[in-house]
């Protein structure tokens, strides 16, 4: 990616942008990630994220933007509530109800003709503005393949010590505590954006000595190749904002293209010995070659 990133990059967005507003208008339904990854020449890995950092919000949150928006032009020009849950994609008047009040605090009934209205609430649903962050310290760091054995955990991204507790629980068993490298995280969602069902995250560790393994765990090749190192340092629920300064504040003048591969976490410290506001963590994002 040459160093024109940021311009190159915002024609993509604005493409997938006018897809979900076509989308909205059709009344359809949101297509695969994969699909919209691929309109904006990007690898599913990495599509949610740049997305955040390039619009300041979700794929989510833009979309009930849209639908909100939509939604509250029919309302105005008198269309009912369930014509105009149906004609921006809710499956029924209910889940538009519920997201107005949960939005906007106020229910699409009450907006129904209502045209001074619904007009001063599409103010609330313009586009947040562009946050400016100091570019965070990057490294660019030659990564030789190395396997981890990893299991996969599923909620809430404060409660991932137990799937790493599991982790040792299965090494010491195995007598391969002493074998430990490191600990390695690899999300597969963002804990901002997804509710804790829904999240999951592959908890690793890199072993010095072979393993026999079993399920639930599983061996994962991670690395190889050159990488983007930043270090985050505090919360580790923070690595998702360091994360977005990356992309939004370095990466577009790095002159570096993504590699189609998950990025990962080196955990350095242990919650349970070291306070909060000093665990260290580094950020590993996969580059082309």
């Amino acid at each position: 990616m040459k160093a024109d990133t940021r311009t190159r990059l915002a024609p993509r967005i604005a493409a997938v942008a006018g897809h979900l507003q076509d989308i909205v208008a059709e009344g359809t339904a949101l297509p695969p990630l994969e699909t919209l990854a691929r309109q904006a020449s990007l690898s599913p890995f990495h599509f949610h994220r740049v997305w955040r950092a390039a619009t300041g919000e979700t794929l989510g949150r833009t979309l009930t933007r849209l639908r909100l928006s939509r939604a509250l032009q029919l309302l105005a020009a008198g269309e009912t509530v369930t014509q105009a849950a149906l004609a921006v994609g809710y499956a029924s008047p209910q889940a538009l109800a519920r997201t107005f009040r949960q939005t906007l605090d106020v229910t699409p009934a009450e907006l129904r003709g209502r045209m001074a209205q619904a007009t001063a609430l599409l103010d609330r649903l313009q586009p947040p503005s562009p946050q400016t962050f100091e570019p965070p310290a990057v490294e660019l760091v030659e990564i030789a393949p190395f396997d981890v054995v990893a299991l996969r955990a599923r909620g809430a991204f404060d409660d991932l010590d137990d799937a790493f507790g599991r982790l040792f629980g299965w090494a010491e068993t195995a007598g391969l505590v002493d074998g430990i490298e490191a600990l390695i995280g690899v999300p597969l969602g963002d804990h901002r954006d997804l509710p804790p069902h829904a999240l999951q995250f592959d908890a690793a560790v890199r072993l010095s000595i072979p393993a026999s393994v079993s399920r639930p765990l599983r061996r994962l090749t991670i690395g190889g190749g050159r990488h983007a190192r930043v270090r985050h340092v505090g919360a580790y629920s923070g690595l998702e904002d360091m994360t977005d300064r990356l992309l939004s504040q370095w990466w577009p003048a790095s002159g570096e293209r993504l590699r189609d591969a998950p990025l990962h976490y080196h955990f350095l410290d242990d919650p349970e010995h070291v306070a909060e506001a000093d665990l260290r963590a580094d950020i590993l994002l996969p580059l082309d070659d």
